[in-house]
């Protein structure tokens, strides 16, 4: 792979050009938070905010108590509202784009508010200690009377608490409580959709992203294997039909089990798919790079999916993951709604949920086998047929935590696109490197690579920039926005200071792909075989091809 040179740092924020090497993207871990919105949980959704007519409130989501508390640093979204307006709206998060100007808005009203219960605060201690003790209150009225020159009763505009009842000051402190006892709901109110505002922004893109739709090629894998495509391309180069063809796809009968989306893969088809996974992880694994492998779970709690940044629903309100049902006596309970996950990414993250990492041992790099689910409700054409989207699929998943510090990280990230383009070169597919543009962007990336492979079926001439090229593997750095809404911590080696490691995730393969671009370039239409790439051969008895010997 060939890589371009690697630009001058720039930061996300203030985007002043400093040396690469050692700095950090973010704002500094010194920097003051208002965090309260990661500890309190409220679940009203009531809006009693009179300041804006048409208020900016979203539904303030109830997490069980076992949840990772997230702290996302609110203040620097209200000290730069600009900059992440802009963000939103470059990643065409519209809606999201007036969270921070209506953060700003409710952190005035939570000020305000502070500034209320001061004052009642400020009398009510005043009360208990005349209940308690009249001669202090005595002594401390005395106090500022002589430097101020007026009593307490002249200063709050209420009834001298030296000249009050005992029964008067019961009942005064008995109407401050219930006072402020609705004040601190407020503010609890306040502060937990401030929160829930901040939770739903995505992250700060990073310098390097094209801005718009348009992504840039990076560079190319493996040579072109036919530049000029035949007319008989789009029916016999077709994994579905090749598939069919050899007895080793079966979406007929999927169709009737499971319903669209699903498929059996049969005899070779299946040996395909554990030779995929075979490679790709003697690949990541062999270099002593430090990649450890891992057996994940595929199901998880929804709020751990979410805090990854993997919503429902998407933002056309398209279901994006599958929920588990549950039953009316665990609802009741409280028990945590769960979720199959999408990509391994959410349980391999969800490993160090609430975890503080020690310095020394990171880089943290795993790399995971799993079963991920996506429920992929969209449109359906030539381009999503066969194995290109479907519902359920096998994949190897590396992720990884990394320092808080962009050189480090930019070295774990490229050294998942070297593997993958490892992987992709060895099973001889031409495909293109692609970063990815703003638009393409999910909640979670700063930064996203994608790899194309080319496939025959998919190629149209008629089609301006496609020409037959379909996404294989993707690479995502993701700076700290999972480790803080997920509670992971980074404990520094030398003062024991705490910050939030970065994570990095990146597709060594998914099967279903993979085989299709397979199948589809290795198809020889004279003799109605597939070529068996070399790689994979080991964990193929040592065939060569696959050929018409299955009666279906």
């Amino acid at each position: 792979m060939i890589k371009p040179p690697k630009p001058p740092f720039v930061c996300f924020q203030c985007r002043l050009t400093r040396p690469q090497r050692w700095q950090r993207f973010l704002w500094s871990p010194t920097t003051a938070r208002l965090s309260f919105g990661s500890t309190y949980r409220y679940t009203s959704t009531a809006n009693s905010d009179t300041t804006n007519p048409n208020p900016v409130n979203i539904p303030i989501t109830s997490r069980p108590t076992t949840a990772p508390k997230p702290v996302i640093d609110i203040k620097h979204i209200r000290q730069n509202p600009s900059l992440y307006e802009r963000n939103c709206l470059e990643r065409n998060y519209k809606t999201q784009s007036t969270y921070p100007s209506r953060i700003i808005e409710l952190f005035a009203q939570w000020q305000a508010s502070q500034k209320d219960a001061r004052s009642l605060r400020e009398r009510s201690n005043a009360l208990r200690r005349q209940i308690a003790n009249p001669a202090t209150i005595q002594h401390e009225d005395d106090e500022i009377e002589s430097q101020s020159g007026e009593t307490t009763a002249t200063a709050t505009g209420k009834k001298d608490i030296k000249s009050m009842t005992k029964e008067e000051l019961i009942e005064e402190a008995r109407v401050l409580k219930d006072q402020l006892s609705a004040i601190e709901e407020n503010e609890a109110r306040l502060e937990a959709q401030m929160t829930e505002l901040a939770l739903a922004i995505p992250n700060l893109t990073s310098p390097q992203t094209p801005r718009g739709e348009e992504p840039t090629v990076l560079s190319y894998i493996n040579e072109h294997p036919e530049p000029t495509p035949s007319s008989s391309d789009r029916i016999w180069r077709s994994h579905v039909h090749i598939g069919s063809e050899l007895g080793i796809l079966d979406f007929a009968a999927a169709a009737t089990t499971s319903g669209w989306g699903w498929y059996y893969l049969v005899d070779e088809g299946a040996q395909l798919e554990q030779a995929l996974v075979n490679y790709a992880l003697a690949v990541v694994t062999k270099q002593g790079l430090g990649w450890r492998r891992v057996a994940p779970p595929s199901i998880v709690y929804s709020h751990i999916a979410a805090a990854c940044g993997f919503q429902p629903r998407d933002q056309n309100g398209e279901q994006q993951i599958y929920t588990l049902a549950q039953s009316a006596a665990d609802a009741q309970r409280g028990k945590p709604e769960l979720c199959l996950a999408g990509t391994a990414e959410i349980p391999l993250a969800g490993m160090k949920a609430d975890t503080v990492l020690e310095e020394a041992d990171i880089p943290l790099k795993y790399v995971g086998v799993s079963r991920s689910y996506r429920a992929e409700a969209g449109a359906r054409g030539v381009d999503t047929k066969g194995l290109y989207r479907v519902h359920e699929f096998t994949k190897v998943e590396m992720f990884a935590w990394t320092p808080p510090d962009a050189f480090e990280t930019t070295e774990v990230f490229d050294e998942m696109l070297d593997l993958q383009t490892e992987i992709l070169q060895g099973l001889g597919l031409h495909c293109r490197v692609l970063e990815m543009p703003t638009a393409d962007l999910g909640a979670s990336a700063a930064r996203k690579c994608d790899i194309e492979a080319f496939f025959p079926s998919r190629r149209d001439p008629e089609r301006d920039g496609r020409d037959g090229w379909g996404e294989v593997t993707s690479a995502s750095i993701c700076t700290d926005y999972q480790a803080r809404r997920l509670a992971t911590r980074l404990r520094s080696t030398g003062a024991g200071k705490m910050s939030y490691p970065w994570t990095v995730n990146g597709t060594a393969l998914a099967v279903p792909r993979v085989l299709a671009a397979v199948l589809e370039n290795g198809w020889d239409e004279g003799d109605m075989t597939v070529t068996i790439p070399e790689a994979l051969r080991p964990w193929m008895d040592g065939k060569e091809k696959i050929g018409l010997k299955h009666s279906r």
